[in-house]
């Protein structure tokens, strides 16, 4: 029988086990999708085929466990006041994982029939912008916030790993818009911020 006194203990020791495991592998999976991302213009999508959509569901796999290591970090915290920060890394995680099925899902249809159309801004509806722009917003901003709480507690290379990792992965996003998909810089930024933010999920699993 399971005492009052050892139920937390048990708990505690199950968060802390799901938080590192989910953060060991969440973050390379994330990474991983990153590396094996293919070109982004229409027409590259629709000659890699299924290919484009896998790299995506390795992205989505690997963000969904971050929720998950993120959750029970939440779970495990006796800092009540950093709390929001940890709410706000989830939130941008939660959108990015969103904005990844949506561009894994959406992008190879439309390179079937409109491949100019791809990464375009005339592609851009209302519905996919409500996913698009909080994510380019709510992630990078949300991971900087949890960067921030966490160099306060002694943690400044985790927190600077997770908040520039995010930026700079970010920033290669918004390449697309700004100058278009066949931009030489957006994988290089991806790849690099996503090398970070890997790193970073891992040293924080350490410290679970």
């Amino acid at each position: 029988m399971t005492t009052t006194e050892s139920a937390p203990t048990g708990l505690r020791r199950q968060l802390r086990n799901t938080a590192r495991l989910t953060a060991f592998t969440g973050g390379p999976l994330f990474w991983l999708g990153t590396l094996l991302h293919p070109a982004r213009d229409g027409w590259s999508i629709a000659a890699v085929g299924e290919r484009y959509g896998l790299t995506h569901d390795i992205q989505a796999a690997g963000l969904g466990l971050q929720v998950a290591c993120l959750a029970s970090m939440i779970a495990l915290s006796k800092e009540r006041r950093d709390l929001r920060s940890w709410y706000a890394a989830m939130a941008g995680t939660l959108f990015w994982f969103a904005l990844i099925v949506f561009d894994g899902s959406h992008n190879p249809v439309r390179a079937e029939y409109a491949p100019s159309m791809v990464h375009e801004p005339a592609d851009l509806n209302t519905p996919a912008a409500l996913i698009v722009f909080p994510a380019l917003l709510i992630f990078p901003l949300g991971y900087v916030w949890l960067g921030r709480a966490l160099s306060r507690r002694g943690l400044t290379l985790h927190g600077v790993l997770l908040g520039v990792g995010a930026v700079a992965y970010t920033v290669g996003g918004l390449f697309i818009f700004t100058s278009g998909p066949r931009f030489g810089l957006i994988q290089i930024f991806e790849v690099a911020g996503a090398t970070l933010y890997t790193v970073g999920y891992v040293l924080l699993g350490r410290r679970a």
